[in-house]
């Protein structure tokens, strides 16, 4: 089907999620569940009729896409501009509500994290991937993207809070109302940040809250580095459970029983 007309700079990016499709062997009933929309969505999106970028986001998590590409052929020359009550200064300030933190300010956290965190479901197991933090000139902030996380389709993308007076930041991500958040120091000498993440997990046929310790670490290469799902028997799965244990130890987070 050809795209409807006025859309000729998303022919390219309909091209790219329609090739991803056929090689994943999914209709589009398929990839609406898996991108957790609904299927008119689908039809619109592979129409070239305008969509959420969340649903860009999505869509390019389950098809095994590089959204900033996709992103990129969608909107083509088509201003992604926020409203200017949510727009910092001259795209250089966050707005008040995130902090107002000036992007010379923050430019040390723009950069790529090994992120790791103990496995919501599987006992005796972490899960790592891999986190890049960019600044978003259209919205001005500090804006985060999951990548090479081994249950793709759940990949969060959001926006760091920087409060003045706190030593500790927010990533969160909002989803379709859900909402998840990550609250860790502020980035140290050693390109470290550490804290809890509090999230909605599945539980056999139901979503419950759950917590749990998380470490971002900021490398600049990661073929060497263990991404995935990791038991005892890794090699690196010592080192980062011993990074874990060291946020509750030394104090960057406490979690309280009953």
């Amino acid at each position: 089907m050809k795209p409807t007309p006025g859309t000729k700079e998303r022919v390219a990016a309909v091209q790219l999620v329609r090739t991803a499709m056929v090689e994943k062997k999914l209709t589009q009933a398929e990839l609406a569940d898996a991108a957790d929309c609904h299927e008119k969505t689908i039809q619109n999106l592979l129409h070239g009729k305008p969509v959420r970028e969340q649903t860009l986001f999505d869509v390019a998590m389950v098809l095994g896409l590089d959204y900033q590409r996709l992103k990129e052929s969608w909107f083509g020359s088509m201003s992604t501009a926020q409203p200017m009550e949510l727009k910092g200064e001259g795209g250089v300030v966050a707005p008040v509500y995130m902090g107002a933190y000036t992007s010379a300010a923050v430019d040390h956290y723009i950069g790529s994290y090994l992120t790791i965190r103990p496995a919501f479901a599987k006992p005796e197991t972490i899960v790592a991937y891999r986190t890049d933090i960019v600044w978003d000139p259209e919205w001005p902030s500090l804006l985060f993207e999951e990548r090479e996380r081994p249950d793709a389709p759940f990949s969060h993308r959001g926006r760091l809070y920087i409060p003045a007076s706190s030593m500790y930041i927010h990533l969160v991500s909002l989803t379709k109302g859900a909402m998840r958040m990550v609250l860790v120091s502020q980035i140290d000498q050693g390109g470290e940040m550490r804290g809890l993440i509090t999230t909605l997990n599945k539980q056999r046929a139901m979503f419950v809250p759950v917590a749990s310790p998380i470490v971002y670490v900021k490398r600049q290469e990661f073929k060497s580095l263990a991404l995935g799902e990791l038991t005892p028997k890794n090699p690196e799965y010592k080192l980062y459970k011993s990074l874990l244990e060291a946020s509750l130890e030394e104090g960057y987070a406490r979690l309280v029983g009953p």
